[in-house]
């Protein structure tokens, strides 16, 4: 981000968008900054907010009967720790540093591709228009990256659960999970992640979006400062948890190790309802609430600074 446009810059952002008093960077050179400067904000996040992700997922498997591990939330982290270390929470932290920079590469990329077919000869975009931006992103996301990375995290999680976990690392899960499943194994529920990551960043797109525009009263080239852009992204991160977490739960059953038990998306929706109650589909919504409103609010704070950086130091 040039720090004469004080505009806050996404990957891929073109020359044309930056202000009128700034120098424009090559596009080239832009996208890549963005490529590295996300891979590098998203590894930081993950690492800062990973065990309310883990309780989350671990508290999403839990089902009602025998198999019920957890009372609760302090109750899963206590025996987490106890029985795995303090370190065991941070199981399957890999499979998400390995995915970071294609997952920031692709929503972003996907959204700015998107917005700048939808844009208006001011640069901004309807609210309609926002909605289907961050769709887009989403589903972009979903398929090339997070469905695959989501599966193995799911299923490195809830192979701990088991008496005798399987997985070794990274590598040796998937290679178990491809040679005992195929390529497909690896996309378990990618229906629900399409649902779950479309109306995901539908939401959050157009919160920050609508929320930084508010805020600039029109002028796009008007700076947000950091703390209200880290407000600003907490904001859509729960408005994203409040609006989608019934579509989480069930992608998190269609990824888990007893994924076998439903036939489809639909499927496991009703066995869910018919066994558990409505309540189930909001398992795991304050550690997920916690993990997301410090997601993004992080995300777009951390990015903004490492691209000033960036900037600064690469013309």
């Amino acid at each position: 981000m040039s720090s004469k446009a004080h505009t806050f810059n996404y990957p891929f952002q073109r020359p044309w968008m930056v202000g009128n008093g700034a120098a424009a960077a090559p596009a080239g050179n832009t996208g890549v900054k963005g490529i590295i400067a996300g891979g590098i904000t998203g590894g930081i996040e993950i690492c800062i907010t990973f065990p309310t992700e883990y309780v989350k997922t671990q508290l999403q498997l839990d089902e009602k009967g025998g198999q019920k591990q957890y009372s609760g939330i302090w109750d899963c982290c206590k025996k987490t720790v106890k029985n795995h270390g303090f370190l065991g929470l941070y199981r399957g932290l890999s499979v998400l540093l390995y995915g970071s920079i294609p997952k920031s590469a692709v929503r972003f990329g996907a959204f700015e591709a998107f917005k700048n077919r939808m844009k208006d000869e001011k640069g901004n975009l309807s609210a309609g228009g926002r909605l289907l931006c961050g769709l887009g992103a989403g589903v972009a996301e979903a398929i090339f990256a997070v469905t695959p990375m989501e599966t193995v995290k799911v299923k490195f999680i809830n192979d701990q659960r088991s008496a005798n976990p399987r997985f070794k690392g990274f590598f040796h899960g998937v290679s178990l999970i491809v040679k005992e499943q195929g390529i497909g194994g690896v996309y378990k529920g990618v229906t629900a992640t399409i649902m779950k990551q479309g109306s995901n960043q539908a939401i959050r797109f157009f919160v920050m979006e609508t929320l930084k525009d508010m805020y600039r009263g029109g002028d796009s080239n008007k700076h947000v400062p950091k703390l209200v852009v880290g407000a600003f992204g907490a904001v859509a991160g729960a408005a994203s948890v409040f609006g989608n977490t019934p579509i989480d739960v069930v992608k998190t059953r269609m990824q888990g190790l007893e994924a076998h038990k439903y036939k489809s998306t639909i499927d496991c929706f009703g066995k869910i309802w018919k066994n558990e109650g409505p309540a189930a589909f909001y398992k795991g919504t304050v550690p997920r609430l916690s993990r997301v409103c410090l997601d993004v609010a992080i995300t777009f704070m951390i990015y903004d600074s490492f691209m000033d950086i960036f900037n600064k130091i690469w013309p």
